[in-house]
């Protein structure tokens, strides 16, 4: 449960345990989805006036492309999260860093900043492993699978270097 009545906190925290799917209309055309929904653990509280905050863990997985083959690598993404939301006109309310709630709000959905920490968390580049070898710059051969027919080739400006090195021998 993501959705939580903000009367409830103010006897006692709450202890929150629930799934951002994969499918729910929070996340926007194009955004890096997890591949079966993002697991949510922590504990709202409130935090003195119309302020509410929320400590906790996120977890999921998401299917990316390796940056150097090309071939998909499934990504194992844990983050802890701590957030702060707030009514407008509350103190704090106007940092970039809190999420505002509606006044007089009667129910506090974390799902929102549950979808941006998941974005912030997924990470840009992946390998599908450390050993990874690539593709070869010239004919496209996944180098992984064996080395390719291309003769190797030298950048012709490290010439000069290289007859230095000769030199020194």
């Amino acid at each position: 449960m993501l959705s939580i009545d903000i009367r409830s906190l103010e006897s006692q925290a709450a202890v929150i345990e629930g799934v951002l799917a994969a499918d729910d209309a929070v996340w926007e055309a194009g955004e890096i989805r997890p591949s079966e929904g993002v697991r949510v653990t922590g504990r709202l509280s409130r935090a003195g006036g119309n302020r509410y905050y929320f400590s906790g863990r996120i977890a999921g997985s998401q299917q990316l492309t390796c940056r150097r083959c090309l071939k998909p690598a499934e990504v194992e993404v844990r983050e802890a999260v701590h957030l702060l939301f707030a009514e407008p006109g509350a103190e704090g309310a106007d940092d970039p860093d809190v999420f505002v709630i509606p006044p007089h709000a009667r129910e506090l959905d974390l799902r929102p900043a549950i979808r941006e920490q998941w974005l912030l968390a997924v990470p840009t580049f992946v390998q599908c492993s450390e050993e990874c070898r690539g593709l070869c710059v010239r004919c496209g051969a996944d180098l992984n699978e064996g080395p390719c027919g291309c003769s190797p080739t030298t950048d012709s400006r490290w010439e000069a270097l290289r007859s230095l090195r000769e030199r020194a021998q």
